[in-house]
């Protein structure tokens, strides 16, 4: 008989059961592991204020580790320290720089003093930092550095706060603010603060102000679709979703001893936003509860260094950056015609084995030679220690998910959204079934809304599809100050209130989910038929010839594409075909040789599509989207409405005629 791992699920009544808020859930887990490393951090990045006699300098391009007890030390400090600044009572402070081990202490010390947190992307324009500051209504902000601040300063007129807290040292004109003003203070400030004044008896009373119940966060949503909302999420809403995460991944009795899990032995290289609610829970919080060690990244272009450093035994990430993951290592095997088919054969290997129930001794073989060959050259590549990796954020392609799975490294798929903290499905490492984005975590309830869709667009789906339906404790009340948006994004039946997430998704009968689309980016062809444009652009992810792409087509007779090219495979393709091509990227785009080759990878991911969903005609774009150029959040995803108007011109050259696809070139 099977194991049954979902009734050890709910069984499960490890760290961070019964924590009523994060402070506490910070404490337990700084009590269970004191001595244990708790965070790295990495020299010669920043010019922290919290040195010098308060924590150790990390030396240049190497990481320092600080255990449990020590980061306690900074955190009840430091929470001390703010609480001289006037935090408590739920008063809102905003975190406004990227992530960091001063992120993660700053977040903890906050929440211990009896704040709220509520975040700004370090990317934020000034008139965004303006909204994000002003919706909630922040009495302080912690920020970076002098460029931050002064983002800050440039719109505080408009708003009413109180302190300022930066990071790092100081320099020019933020130098000159920092010595004129008594408001704007350095951690390093506040922490001499908080060791002058702490009292363990206040703290620990500090710690019993808030009830589960109470506001721990505001995460504003992205605002893709109008104004950033201000998701609220409770203690509760995280305490919860930390738990249902770690019943499925923590360490559980019913666990065999090679299963891979998140527990004190872990370690995890951190790198996305703070920011996202997908980092600050999974990365985060998840972590911390665990015992596990996280270590800061430098930035994400220097992640195959800090991962050889870190050697993470689990890593937490988006689909983007699998993409980026894999073309590197393809590109590193391009370097020669032999590498490049013994790549590509590996590959081939690496998938059949994963698909195939029992291998044979052949295929074994051919594995082992693959793994000798190519596999552990990659594990290498990611620090030779990684178990598995979750993805989520975003729409993963499962044949890219296949390549990673039958290399050895698997990516286990999930889903959320902010306003469910985030985690709502999760494949297990027990069972994990690619093309899916798992089961619900436990105490989590799922429905589908029917009416949204036509049943005829999924002629092959098994069990329900409609638009999802959530409840569960990790789920939000509702948006700040926002009752309309409220009450929109809520439904309520006879079994409850049900949170609105706007996906369609396949509820299959084994109980997993499959993601098939947003509602509101469903593209409804003039004839009529619905073309989901989310796996479609998926399909493009393993190739070597397209970087990224947007699926177009509403209100229109076929379906089109802007297709960013992969650049350099386009020029290594006209080399080896004695082709020659113009200097400027915008020209190569525009070629009609280009177009042609291009349009053979169009035809690949065509041949898993119904015709109504085929790619007729597409225009190449040579900018790549990226969250610097506003094509992308700052968590990775395709900023759906920029990219349509920068591009307009193009899609409507796509559509000028109306017609079917051709093979010239955009003039």
């Amino acid at each position: 008989m099977a194991h049954d791992w979902r009734a050890a699920e709910r069984a499960y009544d490890g760290p961070p059961t019964g924590s009523p808020t994060v402070p506490v859930l910070f404490e337990d887990a700084a009590a269970r592991n004191e001595a244990r490393p708790a965070q790295k951090y990495k020299g010669g990045v920043y010019d922290r204020t919290l040195t010098d006699g308060v924590i150790p300098s990390a030396p240049t391009g190497e990481f320092a580790t600080q255990t449990y007890g020590e980061m306690r030390s900074l955190v009840r400090t430091l929470a001390s320290g703010f609480r001289e600044l006037g935090v408590s009572d739920g008063r809102r402070v905003a975190i406004f720089a990227p992530t960091r081990m001063e992120w993660a202490l700053s977040d903890f010390a906050l929440l211990a003093a009896g704040g709220v947190v509520t975040t700004v992307y370090s990317s934020s324009s000034p008139e965004q930092v303006r909204y994000l500051l002003d919706d909630p209504g922040a009495t302080g902000v912690v920020c970076q550095d002098g460029d931050h601040l002064q983002r800050v300063l440039a719109v505080e007129d408009d708003l009413d706060l109180a302190f300022f807290v930066v990071f790092d040292e100081l320099t020019g004109e933020a130098a000159e603010t920092y010595e004129a003003r008594s408001d704007v203070y350095t951690l390093a400030d506040v922490h001499a603060r908080g060791e002058a004044a702490f009292d363990e008896a206040d703290y620990e009373s500090w710690l019993g102000e808030p009830s589960p119940g109470d506001l721990c966060s505001l995460i504003y949503t992205s605002g893709t679709t109008g104004k950033p909302k201000g998701v609220k999420l409770t203690h509760r809403n995280f305490c919860e979703n930390v738990t249902q995460v770690l019943a499925r991944f923590g360490p559980r009795p019913d666990k065999d001893d090679d299963l891979p899990t998140i527990d004190a032995q872990a370690r995890s290289v951190s790198f996305l936003p703070l920011a996202h609610v997908f980092e600050r829970t999974a990365g985060h919080y998840v972590n911390f509860a665990a015992g596990a060690c996280v270590a800061y990244a430098e930035s994400p272009d220097t992640l195959q260094e800090d991962f050889g450093l870190v050697q993470p035994t689990v890593g937490t990430s988006v689909p983007r950056v699998y993409e980026k993951i894999y073309d590197a290592v393809r590109e590193q095997a391009a370097e020669s015609d032999a590498k490049e088919r013994i790549f590509q054969w590996a590959v081939g290997v690496g998938e059949d084995y994963h698909a195939a129930d029992d291998p044979g001794v052949l295929l074994s073989v051919k594995h082992s030679i693959a793994e000798r060959l190519v596999f552990s050259k990659v594990k290498d590549a990611l620090g030779g220690e990684l178990e598995f990796m979750f993805s989520g954020g975003g729409s993963l392609s499962p044949d890219l998910c296949a390549l990673f799975h039958g290399m050895g490294l698997p990516i286990l798929e999930g889903y959320g959204l902010t306003e469910t903290a985030p985690v709502v499905t999760a494949n297990p490492a027990e069972d994990p079934k690619i093309g899916t984005i798992g089961p619900p975590v436990r105490d989590v309830e799922v429905a589908v809304d029917q009416r949204v869709v036509r049943t005829e667009d999924f002629p092959d789906a098994e069990g329900e599809v409609g638009e999802l339906l959530v409840s569960g404790p990790n789920v939000t009340d509702g948006y700040w100050e926002r009752p309309e948006a409220t009450a929109d994004a809520f439904v309520a039946d006879e079994e409850g209130r049900w949170f609105r997430t706007g996906d369609i998704m396949h509820v299959r009968p084994d109980g997993y989910l499959e993601f098939e689309e947003r509602l509101k980016q469903m593209l409804v062809l003039s004839t009529g038929k619905n073309v989901p444009p989310g796996p479609i652009e998926d399909a493009f992810a393993p190739s070597e010839v397209v970087e990224q792409a947007i699926v177009v087509g509403d209100g229109r007779k076929f379906v089109g594409a802007l297709l960013v090219p992969n650049l350099d495979s386009v020029r290594a393709w006209a080399a080896r075909e004695g082709v020659d091509l113009p200097a400027d990227p915008e020209a190569i785009c525009r070629d009609e040789r280009v177009h042609e080759y291009v349009s053979q990878e169009v035809d690949r991911v065509n041949e898993g599509f119904e015709d109504y969903e085929t790619i007729k005609q597409f225009r190449l774009v040579p900018i790549e989207f990226t969250e610097d150029n506003d094509l992308l959040t700052p968590s990775m995803k395709k900023k759906r409405r920029n990219i349509l108007d920068r591009f307009a011109d193009r899609i409507e050259d796509i559509y000028a005629e109306e017609g079917g696809r051709t093979e010239e070139a955009a003039a």
